[in-house]
């Protein structure tokens, strides 16, 4: 373990993200994208290993007051309200702190319109003398077709507007935006000079930053820079069924069975079908990935990070040979799944890690066909569906099976596509028992069916 200033942070061989507890407050006018930001900030920050909570101050108000208040009850002269808004605001930094300070939260996303200073104060003030670290997230938006977008794919399903007719949403919660309006004062390079802050205008447009401080704010930066909105969908799937599939192998650098190039082909007619305009296919840098991919038309790039794990001095082995050869070994990886480092091989941790870059670029992309590997794709699904490390490493990824992705405005809806072509199952759940003086069979209970080897 390495002792950082506030927390301590495991897995000595990744790289140290933060050393203070931070909080990141999102600042903005209603209806600006900032609980959109907050979310996928949250997702991203739990993806790459930090513990981070989003804090959404209206949930606040909506426990303290009720849900449904008309756009009066934001009205800054309305001195009652006023009182019941700042009161929810305390509360909710008091959990920020209880979260950071006492619980093992490393970053705390406060997610509220923070639109004055006076409000950005009292976050300075609860969070400052705490030693928690603030960084402010301003999204500006002037353009009025982006912001009736935002009104009516987001807030009139919010639940302010449970049971309320349409047009009468839209227009109470344009009156709230108007309230907000008068009173609003935007990030200031003189006066807020001395603050963290990135100003991003018409969502990606244009950006300001300010007082940058250390490794994760210049992350969080880069990291906005990159998403966008505009409607498209990633397509991923293994490759086809390997030789080494076949026989129960792992890792290796196989051909493709005869079944696994039958898929192949039909995944070329399967996205014929889909008519994707501009469709750019990724590959990992193994065969079986590149083989599979053969047959579709477009631009092919070959990323070494979607690679499939590094199994180490386990590659080309079945799991039977791992618990024959290394039975201890084989024990503590299914005692902790993520983290376990094959010997001199990667764990699900590095392989987050390194796909940090193929993230990146899968947020600023519009249309992607991802063909990688079983542990590879479920690193990428945690991403997209929000999953836990407990999680990502058993989620079933099945073989000769298309997932589409389609990010929308606070997720992302997932559709799954079996391509008719038989194939072995790879996926091994989690035995019962777990400790390295277990049996044989238990320790293979979980080990799904494969052929057997021909002996030369």
């Amino acid at each position: 373990l390495i002792q950082m200033e506030s927390l301590i942070i495991s897995a000595p061989h990744c790289p140290p993200v933060t050393r203070s507890p931070i909080c990141i407050a999102l600042v903005g006018l209603p209806a600006r994208g900032k609980t959109y930001i907050a979310k996928k900030l949250g997702r991203y920050l739990n993806w790459i290993g930090l513990n981070t909570r989003v804090f959404n101050v209206g949930e606040y108000r909506r426990k303290a007051v009720g849900a449904k208040q008309s756009y009066d009850f934001f009205n800054p002269k309305n001195k009652e309200a006023q009182d019941a808004r700042v009161k929810c605001a305390v509360e909710a930094l008091k959990d920020v702190q209880d979260f950071l300070l006492r619980e093992g939260g490393q970053a705390a996303i406060f997610d509220a319109t923070n639109s004055t200073v006076e409000r950005r104060k009292l976050i300075l003030d609860h969070c400052i003398p705490q030693c928690i670290k603030v960084f402010f997230i301003e999204s500006i938006c002037d353009d009025p077709e982006l912001i009736d977008e935002n009104i009516k794919a987001v807030k009139v399903s919010s639940p302010d507007y449970a049971g309320i007719n349409t047009d009468e949403a839209i227009e109470d919660f344009k009156k709230r935006i108007h309230m907000y309006t008068d009173a609003y004062q935007s990030l200031d390079i003189e006066r807020d000079k001395d603050l963290s802050w990135v100003k991003i205008y018409n969502v990606k447009q244009r950006y300001e930053a300010n007082m940058i401080e250390g490794h994760l704010q210049a992350r969080l930066v880069y990291y906005l820079m990159n998403i966008h909105i505009r409607h498209r969908s990633i397509y991923l799937c293994r490759h086809g069924e390997s030789v080494c599939n076949l026989y129960g192998r792992i890792g290796g650098d196989s051909d493709l069975s005869d079944r696994g190039q039958e898929f192949a082909q039909k995944l070329k007619q399967f996205i014929d079908k889909q008519k994707i305009n501009g469709l750019k296919i990724w590959t990992s840098q193994l065969k079986r990935t590149i083989q599979t991919a053969s047959y579709l038309p477009g631009q092919h790039e070959q990323w070494r990070a979607l690679n499939e794990l590094d199994v180490g001095d386990c590659e080309a082995l079945t799991y039977e040979q791992i618990q024959e050869k290394f039975p201890f070994e084989f024990a503590l990886r299914d005692q902790d799944k993520y983290r376990y480092r094959y010997p001199r091989g990667e764990s699900y941790e590095d392989v987050v890690h390194r796909l940090e870059p193929v993230i990146m670029e899968l947020e600023r992309r519009d249309n992607v066909l991802v063909i990688c590997h079983q542990a590879v794709m479920r690193c990428i699904l945690t991403y997209f569906q929000n999953k836990s490390k407990e999680e990502l490493p058993y989620i079933k990824v099945p073989l000769h099976t298309i997932m589409k992705l389609t990010p929308v405005a606070y997720g992302c809806e997932v559709e799954e596509f079996k391509i008719d072509v038989p194939c072995v199952d790879t996926h091994r759940q989690k035995p019962e028992k777990t400790d390295p003086n277990r049996s044989y069979d238990d320790a293979i209970e979980t080990v799904p069916y494969h052929y057997v080897e021909p002996s030369i």
